[in-house]
């Protein structure tokens, strides 16, 4: 076995030296350059008739933020060794990520932000030198927006071959119809450029069946039907769409590297996004508890400070010591990733991909609980927050998924390990079974 594979190699978890000074620089540009316009911003948001566009403040608010993180040189992170990218490794990136996630606009200062990330990835390393120069060039540049366009309103789409959005070939062009839905981030005006997985190929082996395609958002035929609502939250100007495909008609040209690749590319995604999600997940629930002892601290109820009532004090211990556990198995989980790669480290990915939102529900809930009735209204973020975590548990593979692919590695490894012990047993007995008779 060698250095780069063994166990000792994934349970070295530092930050790389090189890259501590940017990750504190990320951490000074949230505390000057987007806390202080957080409250404006959103406020902005609140006053917007019309829910579906942006306040011109709103926009000159983050603009004025992103050029901040470029003159800083904090500006497209999550590209992993790639040259349009900062080069970060997934571990390196994951310690940023944590801090991105107690802010909500922070991903987007430093054009770090789902689901534009993976899109980004995608057309990095599969998309063509026509496509990047359409797509990719503005994307890096924080100019435009994008979506993801999987999941389907009649199917499981829990299980990927089951995706039945058609795409046939006709005079070079293809010809898509069907429908999909929590489509998140075709809300938004900004957004141009979505990636469709269509089933291009219905006579190949399910795996070969579906094709991924770009597709401009303002492609005839292209109907955004409205947003779907998360535990009453449209998540306007984002949203999650209901998204109806008639006849649009894309160039032949416009699929991702080649027909029955949909599964593929998304393998290219879904590792490193998995990551990006946990670890601002784990930032979500670091803001979750400060804002649990804020609030415990400054009020009191029955003579005490809530802080001192009831198991409150045990709550805070344990929601701590489940944020550590969460952020050493993530960072485990991207170290994996750099070290053994994508395919070898899904294991870990769908360790993290199981517990951390499941996990981080739990301390927001504690947090709400804390804050009593104002806990779950609109004067506290923490119901926006376990929102968006408890989506989590959904997107990118439902806990079952990853719990069953855990079980089903952990299963064949000591069937594996068992047969092992029987060959060498027998191997044994075998050879001293021929030195008795000789």
């Amino acid at each position: 076995m060698s250095d780069t594979n063994s166990p000792l190699s994934l349970n070295n978890l530092e930050m790389s030296e090189g890259n501590k000074p940017l990750l504190n620089a990320v951490i000074k540009h949230i505390r000057e350059n987007v806390d202080p316009i957080s409250e404006e911003y959103h406020r902005l948001a609140d006053a917007q008739e019309d829910r579906w566009s942006y306040h011109p403040r709103q926009l000159e608010l983050l603009e004025g933020a992103k050029q901040k993180a470029r003159d800083a040189g904090l500006w497209n992170f999550f590209l992993p060794n790639a040259e349009t990218g900062e080069g970060l490794s997934n571990l390196d990136y994951a310690y940023i990520a944590a801090e991105l996630g107690k802010n909500p606009l922070a991903s987007q200062t430093l054009n770090c932000s789902a689901p534009d990330t993976g899109n980004m990835e995608v057309l990095e390393r599969v998309g063509t030198p026509e496509q990047k120069e359409k797509w990719l060039k503005p994307l890096l540049a924080g100019e435009i927006r994008s979506a993801f366009a999987m999941t389907e309103p009649d199917r499981a789409s829990s299980d990927a071959k089951n995706i039945a959005m058609s795409a046939v070939l006709e005079n070079g062009e293809w010809v898509m119809n069907g429908e999909k839905y929590y489509i998140s981030g075709a809300g938004d005006p900004r957004c141009k450029i979505m990636i469709v997985m269509v089933k291009t190929s219905p006579d190949a082996e399910p795996f070969r069946q579906q094709s991924q395609i770009l597709v401009p958002i303002d492609t005839p035929g292209v109907e955004i039907l409205g947003p779907m609502h998360v535990f009453g939250h449209d998540d306007a100007p984002h949203g999650h769409m209901h998204i109806k495909f008639t006849n649009v008609r894309v160039p032949e040209s416009n699929i991702l590297w080649g027909e029955g690749k949909g599964f593929e590319i998304s393998q290219v995604r879904l590792g490193p996004g998995r990551i990006h999600h946990c670890m601002r997940s784990i930032g979500q629930a670091e803001k979750a508890l400060d804002l649990m002892i804020e609030r415990g601290l400054s009020r009191v109820a029955f003579g005490k400070k809530i802080v001192d009532l009831g198991k409150n004090m045990e709550t805070i211990s344990r929601a701590k010591i489940e944020i550590e556990s969460m952020r050493l198995l993530v960072l485990k989980a991207a170290k994996a990733m750099d070290v053994l790669g994508n395919k070898e480290a899904r294991i870990w990915v769908s360790m993290i991909k199981a517990k951390v939102p499941e996990q981080v529900c739990d301390i927001i809930d504690q947090a709400m609980q804390v804050h009593g009735a104002t806990g779950i209204s609109q004067w506290s973020p923490l119901s926006g927050m376990y929102a968006q975590q408890r989506t989590l548990r959904y997107a990118d593979g439902p806990d079952e998924v990853h719990h069953h692919v855990i079980a089903r590695h952990e299963v064949q490894t000591y069937k594996d390990s068992n047969e092992r012990q029987d060959a060498a047993k027998q191997h044994t007995e075998n050879r001293g079974s021929a030195g008795f008779m000789g």
